[in-house]
């Protein structure tokens, strides 16, 4: 009778965890579900951009890591725009149940970017059409410029309006499309009001935001302001995270591992989930040295005459939580490709995680 009631009482302990197992696995596939339909995962290809992959191999990598979005951002990743090798990228990721996006550089034809040798910026447009529409990609990303277009002979507003000339031009071929222009804050070109003029000058209803993450820094603006601002014009983003702390001459700015900054990374993810549903939350990874803004010096302020100084306030706010962090030790060749790619997935895996948690 006791060896019965001991096999009865095992018996019961093992319903009881199994089924314990079982409401756990059950409550994280929930969760991922509902994670996923609130962001949906993607990777942008810069972030392995030493790897040397063909656009197969990339979509592989992502496929594995359960990324639901891969963001082709320049076109030498697909290895050429010819229709048949867009057509293979397009099959493979339909396979994969992948969704591809499509991008390029600058389209503004005064930037210092800009590479006039691929033809005028609306012909260069034109083309990324037709390859967006043949490989299934609902957008074109595209940029101003670089920091670089803040100083020099040319205004910056001189940029801005020569873009948006560009934009009017090739509005009729984007819309009989069935396309959007995504148009990215990108290397510290524009802060997040100036990219809102743009797009407003040019049509919000063909023109919206590529929402670069990492790019804030670049242009002495919080990132959550980036987010708040432009937020009713994402079409797709860029996320990766960044820290920032105090110099002698004024802020350090490293890009960093996603979840490794300080800028508020969760935050942000959980802002951009509330404002931006469904919306492709692409990691961008790149991580880099501190680079110095020397705000100090009066003369560095001809970049930014006119930066309101309640937004500048804040993002000295982030940098004022700050610590000075080294640089990441110099390395070329396969060893800084093992790394990014140690970067890459490190990342990716914290965000998987952190998603699960929204």
């Amino acid at each position: 009778m006791m060896r019965d009631l001991e096999n009865s009482h095992a018996s019961m302990r093992r319903r009881t965890f199994l089924a314990a197992g079982a409401a756990a696995l059950a409550s994280r596939g929930v969760n991922a579900l509902a994670a996923e339909a609130k962001v949906k995962l993607g990777l942008d290809l810069y972030s392995v951009r030493s790897q040397g992959w063909t656009p197969i191999q990339h979509l592989d990598f992502a496929a594995k890591w359960g990324v639901k979005l891969v963001h082709f951002s320049e076109i030498r990743f697909f290895g050429g725009l010819e229709e048949d090798n867009l057509k293979q990228v397009r099959a493979h990721a339909g396979q994969l149940g992948i969704e591809v996006e499509i991008g390029m550089l600058s389209i503004c034809p005064t930037s210092k970017m800009f590479n006039a040798s691929q033809g005028t910026a609306e012909e260069q447009i034109v083309r990324m059409i037709a390859a967006a529409k043949t490989v299934g990609s609902a957008i074109v990303r595209c940029v101003l410029g670089s920091s670089a277009d803040r100083t020099g002979d040319t205004p910056l507003q001189t940029h801005i309006e020569n873009t948006v000339k560009v934009l009017h031009n090739v509005r009729t071929r984007v819309v009989d499309a069935g396309l959007k222009i995504a148009i990215e804050n990108h290397a510290g070109d524009m802060q997040a009001r100036e990219v809102k003029q743009l797009i407003e000058a040019a049509g919000k209803d063909f023109v919206g935001s590529c929402l670069d993450s990492g790019n804030p820094v670049w242009a002495l603006e919080d990132p959550h302001l980036t987010l708040e601002t432009l937020a009713p014009y994402v079409l797709t983003s860029h996320v990766r995270d960044s820290a920032l702390w105090n110099t002698p001459q004024g802020a350090a700015v490293s890009w960093t591992r996603m979840g490794e900054g300080n800028i508020g990374m969760e935050d942000y993810i959980r802002e951009f989930a509330a404002k931006c549903p469904g919306k492709p939350l692409s990691l961008e990874v790149i991580v880099t040295g501190p680079r110095i803004f020397n705000y100090r010096d009066p003369k560095f302020w001809d970049a930014y005459r006119t930066t309101p100084a309640w937004e500048f306030a804040r993002f000295l706010a982030l940098v004022e939580k700050g610590t000075p962090r080294p640089a990441p030790p110099r390395v070329t060749g396969q060893a800084a490709a093992a790394r990014e790619l140690e970067d890459v997935e490190a990342s990716l895996r914290w965000t998987k995680a952190f998603l699960e948690t929204l």
